[in-house]
């Protein structure tokens, strides 16, 4: 397990013209998952007798990866805790390996949540990792909320989708706090109510799901990760 050094999670991605890729087939492709660690995961929400976030994350990750690390190469990024201040931790836990799915419930078990919510970096440094400019991948990105950290989710989406061989990223939207300050963030303006990483998917030919539940995230894990993807959820609890 590395802490990400932030000079290379927020690594300038730039904008070259390219066709759009195609969203990565069959189980050939790495993925890479990145779980939200951020102090809003230990929150419990508006009913104060719910589980906490991160204790139904990890019901749900319990649940899915069974059915999902047969079949394909997973490795795990975190982000919130460890870092030197809030938006330094970054933290690559293992790379893409076959039958992660122990390694991955096992790191998320011990995960303390903590400090604020780099997404760009995050996924920007998955990306570096699936070496995504030579081959194809996955990201799936698991967050509670909005980019808190400076980073532009909407701009890395374009740059990825422009450089990469073939790579796709799914957002996992799992309880999602509303953001009442992202009314000053331009990319968020246009995902009111919503988490502005949707733009991640929207970018790379990507899924964004909306979860509420253990089994409704459990669900979306098996249809972002698994191999073939599936169908999770009812149409309706899908954002366009």
């Amino acid at each position: 397990m590395r802490v990400l050094p932030l000079a290379l999670a927020f690594a300038a991605l730039p904008l070259l013209p390219g066709p759009a890729p195609q969203a990565a087939t069959g189980c050939s492709a790495d993925a890479m998952l990145v779980f939200d660690g951020s102090a809003s995961m230990d929150e419990v929400g508006h009913d104060l007798t719910a589980p906490t976030r991160i204790i139904e994350a990890r019901r749900a990750l319990a649940q899915a990866m069974p059915d999902i690390a047969p079949y394909r190469r997973i490795g795990l990024i975190t982000y919130g805790p460890g870092g030197n201040h809030a938006c330094s931790g970054i933290t690559l836990r293992f790379t893409p390996r076959p039958d992660a799915g122990d390694a991955v419930i096992a790191e998320i078990e011990t995960l303390d949540p903590g400090g604020l919510t780099p997404l760009a970096a995050s996924v920007g440094a998955a990306a570096e990792v699936l070496d995504y400019r030579s081959q194809p991948g996955i990201i799936v990105l698991v967050t509670d909320g909005n980019e808190t950290c400076g980073g532009t989710p909407c701009a890395l989406g374009a740059a990825l989708a422009a450089e990469a061989r073939d790579l796709t990223v799914h957002v996992i939207g799992f309880r999602v706090v509303y953001d009442p300050f992202s009314w000053n963030s331009p990319e968020a303006q246009d995902y009111d109510g919503q988490t502005v990483a949707k733009c991640l998917a929207d970018r790379t030919g990507g899924m964004f799901v909306s979860t509420r539940t253990i089994g409704e995230l459990a669900a979306a894990l098996r249809e972002t990760l698994g191999c073939p993807l599936i169908g999770g959820l009812p149409e309706k609890d899908r954002a366009a």
